[in-house]
């Protein structure tokens, strides 16, 4: 049995771990799940709208990891991302293959003609309405998996007590709604609540850490008890247990 102290030990080292470069988990591969059980498949509901000829966008790309799997041709294709580290990472991937890559802020302006594009894709990365009607052509095509106001939050309040939900109105009827009255056609609304679970304490520290937008001002020292009770919980059950929120959401332009 490990002592405190040399839990604390280890936890630290996943704090100091916790940097990310694209969107790339594996560092807790196999040490955690989540998506495992969605009722939707983005990668296939995104396939049901691209066709060899359609030009696309994706917002706030990561590192290009989900377009490149697309093997869409790069001549069709246009990725943004506004985060620093993945801005280098794309201009030097998605550069290389000829893709349109340009830094843009999520949620801000696209920095694209009117009617560029056939179909704009959106995982996990803010939006801006009046520029996807801008951009999309009519009868374009925008497909978005969020994550929704209420992710995570009970291992926030396991961790961090009485922190605020950073999005508490995001979730599939709001943003429905917004859609619809700005003029779009609902083409499919889906959403779900399914569990996330870590199968040791650092891969959650190092979770935190990395989310830090859910997990406010996270760190091993101000949050020990907390984590001091999701060990005792994992000896206790073989995992420590969350609950995701996500919603599936694909509109078309008029």
């Amino acid at each position: 049995m490990k002592t405190i102290e040399e839990m604390k030990t280890e936890w630290l080292r996943e704090e100091a771990a916790a940097v990310m470069q694209g969107w790339d988990f594996s560092h807790i591969r196999g040490r955690y799940e989540e998506e495992q059980d969605l009722p939707w498949d983005y990668e296939r509901e995104v396939r049901r709208y691209l066709r060899p000829d359609s030009r696309i966008l994706d917002i706030d790309t990561g590192g290009g990891e989900f377009l490149l799997s697309l093997g869409h041709p790069a001549a069709l294709t246009s990725a943004t991302e506004g985060y620093a580290p993945n801005v280098q990472l794309c201009r030097k991937v998605l550069g290389a293959r000829g893709i349109d890559f340009r830094p843009a802020e999520s949620g801000g302006a696209l920095p694209f003609a009117d009617a560029s594009f056939d179909l704009v894709l959106d995982r996990h990365a803010d939006f801006n309405i009046p520029e996807l009607l801008r951009v999309l052509k009519p009868g374009g095509v925008f497909v978005t998996q969020q994550v929704g106001g209420q992710n995570d939050r009970d291992l926030v309040r396991l961790l961090l007590p009485g922190l605020p939900a950073p999005y508490p109105d995001l979730c599939l009827d709001r943003v429905r709604r917004r859609f619809e009255q700005a003029g779009f056609a609902v083409l499919r609304g889906e959403e779900a609540f399914r569990p996330i679970r870590f199968y040791d304490v650092g891969a959650l520290v190092w979770f935190a850490r990395v989310i830090e937008w859910e997990f406010r001002g996270f760190s091993v020292e101000r949050c020990l008890p907390g984590l001091l009770t999701a060990q005792r919980t994992l000896e206790q059950t073989g995992c420590v247990e969350g609950t995701i929120h996500r919603f599936l959401l694909t509109v078309r332009k008029p």
